[in-house]
Formats: structure tokens, C-alpha cells, sequence
């Protein structure tokens, strides 16, 4: 397969095996975190069915196959095998002039990279985007693909009114979950990016340069001033490594909320007016795919930006004076 055409992953087939490459890496990551993420969830799950009934979709996805696997995963490995599927298929035969899926998948990368370009700049979009503009295609798609019939509302329930033999009953275990409305997935991504990102941060800076970007202090001084400003810049590097620990944190409970809070949102919706069940969400799911569409721009822009913050360097004054002469 020649890939003169998809200039935006780097007209290689290395470039375009990466694309596939991460999909493989963040669902084999969602798998080994499943203990992680679903861990809370077990050891509350007994008293909360004993105490109370619970109310709306349930934050942990049901296990099946054993336990190890649950439906979620299994959502995720459709979205990545349809993905992988779909641009192979479209650029098996790729032309000088494209067409159909072949114009799709450049409109798509190409508009990527140039965003991303304006973010990070040419140097380090040459060598990062790959992994940000799959993370924004993989989101998108595992949002979009969650809000297809049946996601989420398929399953089994214990309540079933005779009264209304057609109406739709709450369900308690969904057949099949949103990939990202469990947090084993979004938590994969997040440690998956923390990962790159100090592998980037030491190629860019290395060791001692991390250090410097971390610690450091900023701008010209002397004496007295020079020693208080190290002072000042330490202790604010020390919160800058409390608040880089806890970002896959927040980027991993971002993303879980909303597309939790959506499911939730629509699955309440059709219990609403139960004999309307089919009717009254419909409104809410146009509002779940542009919410699917942002989320997915908020984790890469997010990304993006802390990768930037990292690896830009600073400039010193002295020296673009000595260029100037």
C-alpha cells in the first residue's frame, strides 16, 4: 500500500502503523486497568443493593466472560477494529487526486495536523501528532459510537410494569456501556499520555533540563534578590509536581463525567414519560454529539497545551540581542 497522498502522518508507513499501533496500546491499557477503576465500585456495591435502590445507569460496567472483561471493553475494541478497519480500507488504493474514504480520512488528519500545528508549532507536531490526533479520532468515535440504539439501553431489569407491557424499564445492567462512560478507559488514556509526555519532556530537555524547567528561577537577578527568587521557585516547583501528578487525574475524570453524566441524562429522559420513551431523548442525543465532539477536543487541546508547556524553551534576552548585532 503507497501512501504518497496522506501527507499529514508523515507519507510513511511508519507513521500511519503508529496510528494503529497506540489504538492497540490504549485498549490493551483499558484492560490492565479495569482492577483499578473498578475497584471502589465493588467494595460499595453490596451495602448500596441493600440499603436503597439504585437509581440510573451504574458506574461500573457489568462483567462478563469470567469477570475480567466487561461490556465496555467490549465496546472499545469494536470502535478501535472499525477505526483500523476503515482507514486501511480507505487507503488501500490511495490516488494522487483523492476520493471518497480516502478524502475523508485526509480532510480529517490533514485539519488535525494544521490545528495542532498552530498549537505546538512545526518542529513538535512533526514528532507528536500522531498521538494527539489518534486520541481526538479514538474519543470522538467511542463518544459517537455510545450513542448508537441499544448502547446502554439493552439489557436486563427486574422491574416490569403489566400495565404498560411496551414502555421502557430502567435497566440495571446494560448489555453493552460507553467505552468512556467507564473510567477504566478514560484513566488509560490519561496514564497512556503521561507516559509520552515524560518520555518527550526528556527527549526535548533532558534530564537536568526537566529539572531546570521544573525548579528553576526565571529572568535575571542578583545578590539577595537571585536567593530569595530560587527559594520562591522551588517551593512553586513543588506544587508544579503535585499538580502534574494528579493532571492524568483530572484528565481521566473529565472525560468519564461527561459522557457518564450524558448516558445518565438520556437514560433518565426515557423514563420520564415511560410510554414516550423513544421520543423524548431524541433531543438530548443531538446535545450528546456535539458534547461528544468537544470532549474529545478538550482532552487532545489539554494534552497538547501541557506537552507544549514542557518542552518550549525559553528564550534569553542576551542572546537575541548578540543575533540583532
Amino acid at each position: 500500500m503507497k501512501l504518497t497522498s496522506f501527507s499529514t502522518l508523515g507519507k510513511t508507513h511508519g507513521s500511519f502503523a503508529a496510528l494503529l499501533a497506540v489504538l492497540l496500546f490504549l485498549v490493551l491499557a483499558f484492560a490492565g486497568s479495569d482492577a483499578f477503576a473498578n475497584a471502589p465500585a465493588a467494595n460499595h456495591a453490596a451495602p448500596a443493593a441493600a440499603h436503597a435502590e439504585e437509581h440510573g445507569l451504574p458506574t461500573a460496567a457489568p462483567k462478563i466472560w469470567g469477570g475480567f472483561i466487561n461490556s465496555s471493553m467490549i465496546v472499545t475494541w469494536v470502535v478501535a477494529v472499525l477505526i483500523i478497519w476503515g482507514a486501511r480500507r480507505a487507503m488501500r488504493h490511495a490516488k494522487d487526486v483523492p476520493s471518497g474514504g480516502q478524502n475523508f480520512w485526509e480532510f480529517i488528519v490533514e485539519g488535525l495536523e494544521n490545528f495542532l500545528g498552530g498549537i505546538l508549532g512545526p518542529k513538535l507536531v512533526k514528532h507528536m501528532f500522531w498521538f494527539f490526533a489518534t486520541i481526538f479520532i479514538f474519543i470522538v468515535a467511542t463518544n459517537w459510537f455510545s450513542l448508537l440504539p441499544g448502547v446502554g439501553t439493552i439489557g436486563w431489569s427486574s422491574h416490569y410494569d403489566p400495565l404498560a407491557p411496551h414502555a421502557f424499564a430502567h435497566v440495571e445492567r446494560p448489555l453493552l456501556r460507553g467505552g468512556n462512560a467507564d473510567l477504566n478507559m478514560t484513566s488509560a488514556m490519561a496514564l497512556t499520555f503521561f507516559v509520552w509526555w515524560i518520555i518527550w519532556a526528556l527527549k526535548e530537555s533532558g534530564p537536568v533540563g526537566l529539572l531546570k524547567h521544573i525548579f528553576a528561577p526565571k529572568g535575571e537577578s542578583k545578590g539577595f534578590m537571585k536567593l530569595f527568587m530560587i527559594v520562591i521557585f522551588f517551593m512553586v516547583g513543588i506544587l508544579e509536581l503535585i499538580s502534574i501528578a494528579f493532571r492524568p487525574v483530572s484528565l481521566s475524570f473529565r472525560l468519564f463525567g461527561n459522557i457518564f453524566a450524558g448516558e445518565t441524562t438520556l437514560e433518565s429522559m426515557q423514563q420520564l414519560v415511560p410510554s414516550l420513551g423513544w421520543l423524548i431523548p431524541v433531543p438530548f442525543y443531538f446535545l450528546e454529539l456535539l458534547v461528544g465532539l468537544v470532549q474529545a477536543l478538550v482532552f487532545m487541546l489539554l494534552t497538547s497545551v501541557f506537552t507544549l508547556l514542557i518542552c518550549e524553551h525559553e528564550e534569553h534576552p542576551h542572546k537575541e540581542e548578540g543575533h540583532a548585532h
